[in-house]
């Protein structure tokens, strides 16, 4: 039986997932649907990676892992697929720095890298200070310390504070001045350290 181009296009079109593509099935895809987002992959990469002089490379790393994928499978969608290789390759070469500076990737959560858990020692002061805060604001008298405990820590605007205490929000700017610069001075003045 004598096969007709349609037939043999449509067997194209039917592979089998696990069948490699052709070169030229690659490349047409690649000029079709890559090359099309390289203004965007390289504004992706300038605003990601601090070493200008590293783009190029990167994104000529990122064509041939994009190719090199494409020959085992087509991506149904492209532009998903090349900016997950990029990010990817973003976070690879940011391991392998060993040292992660915070300019490297825009989005650090990214990453997936644990991050260092603190310490004893940083337990301790960390510790202490908040028995310091708590020591400074039990020294407040009792409005202001509640204007601070609401605005400060409950996170209500003043208009709220001042419904809830049943003053004007004059009175309450009032209080939180006070409070927070007796605060600065319990904290940060002479008897900073002392519990009352």
């Amino acid at each position: 039986m004598v096969e007709t181009t349609e037939t043999n296009r449509e067997g194209a079109d039917q592979r089998r997932p696990d069948a490699e593509m052709t070169a030229s099935e690659v490349e047409a895809w690649f000029v079709r649907e890559v090359l099309p987002l390289e203004a965007i992959l390289m504004r992706y990469l300038r605003h990601n990676w601090r070493d200008r002089g590293d783009i190029e490379d990167l994104r000529q790393e990122i064509y041939v892992r994009v190719c090199e994928a494409a020959q085992r499978q087509i991506p149904d969608m492209a532009k998903p697929f090349v900016f997950t290789t990029a990010r990817n390759l973003l976070i690879t070469r940011a391991r392998q720095g060993h040292v992660i500076p915070i300019e490297v990737v825009a989005d650090i959560e990214t990453l997936n890298i644990s991050t260092d858990t603190p310490g004893p020692d940083r337990n301790v002061m960390a510790r202490e200070e908040l028995r310091r805060l708590q020591a400074a604001i039990d020294r407040l008298p009792a409005r202001c310390r509640e204007a601070v405990i609401l605005k400060k820590i409950e996170g209500l605007s003043r208009r709220e504070i001042a419904q809830r205490m049943g003053i004007a929000e004059a009175t309450v700017s009032e209080h939180l001045a006070t409070g927070m610069s007796s605060l600065a001075a319990l904290l940060y003045g002479g008897d900073a350290g002392r519990a009352p």
